[in-house]
């Protein structure tokens, strides 16, 4: 035990030196900067009475008093957070974080970048650490940083690091979901940071760039397809397009790619596309194609609208680019995207974008046409789908266009279909039917007004060309585009089937007008004689003659007018006969034919009630319903009728030509133009056999002298008296002789002369108002001269010239007209 003055003397000493420490801190401490003063007091004693708000206000106050601090102050700020991130105070680290922030809102001045530099090492300090809650405290700092608008940009701040570190936090995997979710959203948020920062400053980095690209784009797709369900709008709302109310990782991704395209300007568009693509291709999103579609549309709705066209310029190179490498299902799917989103693309297209989709859309057609024959069944299938999202995007696409590139778009599409010319390889006729399709599909999008307008000549004539084709697929295609051309009163539906009965249908029928009738009178043959042409094919269905049916329907209810009514029982009248006369048609198509002429005919007084001419054809109905009904429509694939039913056996129930026209005398319209010639059974009146040679023509038109002198009851005018080896009797020849030399005296009678003038006034129509293709078709020699010339040439070589006589080596005589005789006459025309 101590004696009492050595205690005394130890607790005076231990007095003292504890005295002298604490004056010493006290100095110490003293003598420290100030602003190290304010930042430590502003730390709490226990980090959970948060941050000393009075302590703040100074340090606020201190550093908007002296700006120059201010870098000072962060870098303290940053060693203080470290040392407590080390030690695992993440207590006294939030509070560090919180002064951070309310530093950086507080002081807008020249040298705020100073201070950002050690703000931007603290909050990256934050997100190393693995705790969840410092990484998300990191990120609400970050975007608060991102949201201040800088005074002077900084050239040499980088975002490497937080654009990597977000887009790792999108793709967390942690095991719980609510925090999985948080760490997702922080990270969203962060990379919306990041654009908002970087993108409306062009001297900072640039964020557009593939590396920054490659991971922002797939971190957003990947938290996108994990929605439920996908709705596409045009916008996000504006109370859920906030920094913190969207608590949903799909949608809160969604609204950050759509700020990302927003921004973008028109070189940027393909950064942010080309990942977009490759994301799909390399996880295989493409099947189902429905999330594919979403994005697409988000990126549509969301870029600016001049530059919507670049989008589908991209996702169509992409299609071109996969080629058939792709499997046919891919291809299809990315062809469904584009038919989704190409509508949107539409409204503004001009100029030559619009032909380059078009052309772009028709070159992969081309090429799936190719690849369609080489493929299995199910390929091949498959292959069709393609095929039709294809015609899909077309049709889409041309849906928003105004109506005068329709029109362009369709010549254009008429102009890639093969010619039917000749025999057509099997690639040819898909190639025909893809194409035609596209062009319905776009006719369906084009409400025609004037038919002049809908049918330009160009593509009028390409057409009608097409409609040659040897398929009759094909053909009855061509019908449906052009149904659907003509019928503006919505009419189209009600004509599908033939029919006698228009009274129950309720058509709609108005007066023509007058554009339309000029274009008529200008394309009118043209057109018929197509359809009449299309008529006398062998390899016409059912299906066929109905649409032809239709087609001409459509006309009459179109163009109801007094001036084309006769045009249009001519053409009836035409069917009818070729009905007969035609000898490569079936006896099934014989009776199609009567069917759809008789309908016809009912047809036209019931669009320009003409009554006498209704009651003509219901009485030629009635007569059929009782002895011929295969004459009537509906028309059949097939028709059991006995041979003294066949249609040529039953002249009686044909439509007259002498009763149509006293029918229109009666309603006060001019028949006249239904008695010339017709111009579809070459330039004939209906009934006579076809002439190609002006020699049988010339024979009934013209020379009026020889024709008269060949009429009469007696046998034709014989020539052989100038032909050698030709024997006759003398007695007929000198009979026939001086009766027509007597009958050419005394001039032509009355009758004689009235049918030479219809005949001069047929003749003279003809030549006047006939376009020049039936001229020349109806001049046309039924051979070539070189060929006639050669055979001539050959029989005179063969034959002798001279008649054998009784001791020939023949021993026979010959009665036989030479070569030369027979073709004088011929040869003297040319």
């Amino acid at each position: 035990m101590l004696p009492i003055n050595k205690i005394t003397h130890r607790l005076c000493f231990m007095m003292s030196k504890t005295l002298y420490i604490t004056c010493c801190c006290g100095c110490c401490s003293a003598l420290r900067p100030r602003y190290k003063r304010l930042v430590d007091n502003i730390f709490p004693a226990l980090p959970q009475d948060g941050l000393v708000k009075s302590n703040m206000e100074k340090l606020t106050f201190y550093s908007l008093s002296s700006p120059e601090k201010l870098d000072r102050i962060g870098d303290y700020l940053f060693q203080k957070a470290s040392r407590d991130i080390y030690r695992r105070r993440h207590g006294f680290v939030i509070i560090a974080m919180e002064a951070m922030d309310q530093l950086l809102l507080a002081c807008h001045s020249q040298t705020l970048n100073l201070f950002v530099e050690s703000f931007l090492k603290m909050v990256q300090k934050l997100l190393e650490s693995t705790d969840p809650q410092l990484q998300i405290l990191a990120t609400q700092s970050f975007v608060r940083f991102a949201n201040i608008e800088e005074d002077t940009p900084s050239y040499h701040r980088r975002y490497d690091f937080f654009v990597s570190k977000f887009s790792a936090m999108c793709h967390s995997n942690h095991t719980d979901k609510p925090t999985r979710d948080s760490i997702r959203l922080a990270g969203i948020r962060g990379l919306q940071g990041v654009i908002r920062k970087t993108v409306s400053d062009d001297l900072v980095e640039n964020i557009w760039e593939a590396q920054h690209m490659d991971k922002i784009v797939p971190s957003l797709l990947y938290n996108m397809q994990g929605a439920e369900k996908y709705e596409t709008v045009l916008c996000l709302e504006p109370e859920t397009d906030t920094r913190e109310g969207i608590e949903e990782p799909p949608k809160l991704a969604e609204a950050c790619l759509r700020e990302l395209v927003g921004r973008a300007s028109y070189g940027h568009i393909r950064s942010v596309l080309r990942p977009v693509l490759t994301h799909f291709d390399r996880h295989e999103l493409w099947l189902p194609c429905d999330f594919a579609v979403h994005i697409f549309k988000i990126i549509m709705f969301s870029i600016q609208a001049q530059y919507s066209y670049s989008v589908v310029e991209a996702l169509m190179q992409h299609l071109d680019a996969s080629g058939g490498g792709s499997g046919t299902r891919v291809r299809a799917a990315r062809a469904t995207v584009l038919s989704n989103i190409v509508a949107i693309a539409a409204g503004d297209s001009v100029g030559p974008s619009v032909l380059e989709i078009i052309n772009n859309l028709l070159t992969n057609l081309r090429a799936s046409v190719a690849r369609d024959s080489e493929l299995s069944f199910q390929k091949e299938s498959d292959e069709r789908l393609y095929q039709e999202a294809l015609i899909n995007a077309l049709g889409e696409f041309a849906d928003h266009l105004p109506d005068f590139q329709k029109i362009d778009i369709m010549m254009f599409i008429v102009s890639k279909i093969p010619s039917g010319r000749g025999k057509p390889t099997k690639a040819d006729c898909m190639l025909q039917s893809i194409l035609l399709k596209s062009l319905l599909k776009v006719g369906t999008t084009y409400k025609t007004t004037e038919l002049s307008k809908a049918f330009p000549a160009a593509f009028l004539e390409a057409l009608l060309r097409v409609s040659s084709t040897s398929e009759a697929r094909t053909r009855a295609l061509l019908q449906r585009i052009l149904h659907t051309l003509l019928d503006r009163r919505a009419n189209a539906p009600l004509l599908i089937v033939p029919t006698v009965n228009y009274e129950q249908l309720g058509l709609t029928v108005e007066k023509c007008s007058r554009p339309d009738l000029i274009f008529i009178s200008k394309h009118g043959y043209a057109i018929f004689s197509s359809l009449y042409e299309g008529l006398q094919l062998e390899s016409n269905t059912a299906e066929n003659i109905s649409a032809i049916y239709t087609t001409l329907s459509l006309l009459a209810i179109e163009l109801a007018s007094e001036e084309t009514v006769c045009d249009m029982l001519q053409l009836i009248l035409a069917i009818q006969q070729s009905a007969i006369s035609n000898p490569v048609l079936s006896a099934a198509q014989q009776c199609q034919l009567h069917a759809v002429a008789v309908a016809l005919a009912a047809l036209v007084p019931h669009v320009l009630v003409l009554p006498p001419l209704g009651d003509y054809v219901k009485q030629i109905i009635e007569a059929r319903r009782e002895e011929a009904e295969h004459m009537l429509p509906p028309l059949s694939d097939e028709y059991d009728v006995p041979p003294n039913k066949l249609p040529n056996k039953l002249p009686y129930l044909m439509i007259d030509q002498m009763a149509l026209g006293e029918c229109l005398k009666a309603s006060g319209i001019e028949p006249s133009r239904l008695q010339t010639a017709s111009p579809y059974t070459g330039g004939a009146t209906v009934g006579l056999a076809h002439r190609h040679s002006w020699v049988e023509a010339g024979a009934t038109q013209g020379r009026d002298s020889l024709a008269d002198i060949s009429a009469g009851p007696v046998t034709e005018l014989d020539s052989a008296n100038s032909s050698p080896g030709v024997q006759r009797h003398p007695a007929q020849s000198e009979s026939v002789s001086l009766e027509a030399l007597r009958r050419a005296a005394s001039g032509p009678s009355e009758a004689e002369r009235r049918d030479a003038e219809r005949r001069k006034v047929s003749l003279n129509n003809t030549f006047r108002t006939a376009p020049f293709d039936h001229l020349l078709h109806i001049t046309q020699p039924k051979y070539e001269i070189q060929d006639k010339l050669e055979e001539i040439f050959n029989s005179i070589s063969e034959e002798p010239l001279l008649p054998v006589g009784a001791g020939s080596p023949a021993g026979k005589t010959q009665n036989q007209v030479q070569p030369y005789t027979k073709y004088l006459t011929e040869l003297f025309l040319y």
